[in-house]
């Protein structure tokens, strides 16, 4: 009787421990924040209208987070603008490819966090600032920084609407500069790289060349210009097909990567180069 008891103590007092204890696959894990934040903005092409493959729209990697309408962080899928370019089929677009490619290039990036902000069909006027658009960005970017983490850039894909008005065609050359500019000073942001992306398409080709070279010809200090002329586009003639979207957000993250100064010391002085697509850019750190 005495060895019963015992027996019937022993499993009780395993139960009461998987009672008690947590199991570690049940217990919630710990809420993860990205270091490395940045800004996409811009209309479809943006937003991204690629055809999903298999397996593309489930989360690939822990370290690549996106930022939800409800202004949550939780591991980033496409497509990516699903709860933000509203009544749209949303694709693929430029944006994992982007951050895959940086987090393959420079791992201490730490935790990459996307913030969807791109909408269909709008043109650079409705961006302008105080509009709904460009309220919703400053707002979603200042959401962002909530638990810590830096806005490290803007991806901007957007044009190919004003091709479609030769009005705004020929205002783009002022109006885009002034977006940017602004955004930079809402943001308290006056370094803040951009790298925007020259059109692959439009509606009427004179307008997009008035863009293109508005696009092309933008100077201002760490704003950087993929051309994506010449990417595979879409049956629609438009948009940019999956492996456009996925090539050009690899070439937007050589571009962001070669805004970033690399050093090394020569005789001396630090010496720092800055990579770019065309050409090799040298110089000696005045400062150093």
């Amino acid at each position: 009787m005495r060895n019963i008891k015992t027996f019937n103590m022993f499993f009780f007092l395993v139960f009461l421990v998987f009672i008690v204890l947590p199991n570690p696959s049940m217990m919630a894990q710990e809420p993860k924040f990205p270091n490395s934040i940045f800004l996409l903005a811009g209309q479809s092409n943006m937003a991204g209208r690629g055809v999903i493959m298999p397996g593309q729209a489930t989360p690939s990697s822990p370290n690549i987070l996106q930022l939800g309408l409800n202004h949550t962080w939780f591991e980033a899928h496409e497509p990516l603008h699903k709860e933000i370019d509203e009544g749209k089929r949303c694709g693929i677009g430029p944006g994992m490819s982007f951050a895959k490619t940086v987090l393959a290039m420079e791992p201490n990036m730490g935790v990459i966090g996307l913030v969807p902000c791109a909408r269909g069909g709008t043109g650079l006027k409705q961006w302008a600032r105080g509009s709904k658009l460009y309220d919703n960005l400053v707002q979603r970017a200042y959401a962002s920084t909530k638990f810590g983490g830096k806005i490290k850039g803007l991806l901007w894909f957007q044009g190919e609407t004003d091709t479609n008005s030769t009005e705004d065609a020929l205002l783009y050359e002022t109006r885009l500069p002034k977006f940017f500019n602004d955004l930079r000073d809402d943001l308290h942001l006056p370094d803040l790289p951009i790298v925007q992306v020259a059109l692959a398409s439009g509606y009427h080709f004179d307008l997009i060349t008035t863009v293109r070279q508005a696009q092309l010809f933008l100077c201002l200090k760490k704003v950087r210009t993929v051309d994506a002329w010449g990417l595979p586009l879409g049956l629609d003639g438009l948009h940019l097909n999956t492996d456009g979207a996925v090539r050009l957000g690899q070439m937007l993250a050589h571009t962001f990567l070669s805004l970033k100064p690399k050093h090394k010391w020569v005789g001396g002085r630090k010496f720092g180069y800055q990579i770019s697509y065309s050409t090799t850019k040298y110089f000696i750190d005045k400062n150093s």
